[in-house]
């Protein structure tokens, strides 16, 4: 079965870049282009991980984030934040929050495809944030 992603990005440009990069790397894509969508397209099919801004119109991604970590149905939903809010004090928030990893802006295409299969490959268990890659 074909593990599923949701890319949740308010910028056209990194939306449309996420989505062919998880798409050559054999995943299902969907797509939100801000929180309450994200949220309301996880109520109607889990995926198997969320790459997730931070910064989002109508519910930003640390909500998000808190809003699927708090419902027990999402448990195994992994969730890798993607953002250009690169500040230590904020990965914390995210980490804290139960992120599986964090990523900053600008980011390598390949090195994000990697750690996508790693983290959806190893299932459980979080992957150590690598901090800015470049892009």
């Amino acid at each position: 079965m074909t593990q599923r992603v949701l890319v949740v990005e308010d910028e056209p440009n990194i939306l449309d870049s996420l989505s062919f990069l998880m798409k050559q790397a054999g995943f299902d894509v969907r797509l939100a282009r801000d929180g309450d969508a994200a949220i309301r397209m996880i109520e109607s099919a889990a995926p198997d991980l969320v790459l997730l801004d931070i910064m989002l119109p109508r519910r930003d991604g640390f909500d998000v984030c808190r809003a699927i970590r708090a419902n027990p149905n999402w448990k195994d939903v992994r969730i890798v934040m993607l953002t250009a809010k690169g500040r230590e004090p904020d990965r914390l928030k995210g980490m804290q929050l139960g992120a599986d990893d964090y990523i900053t802006k600008p980011f390598s295409n390949r090195d994000i495809v990697e750690r996508v299969h790693r983290i959806l490959g190893e299932g459980s268990g979080r992957v150590a944030p690598a901090g800015q890659l470049d892009g």
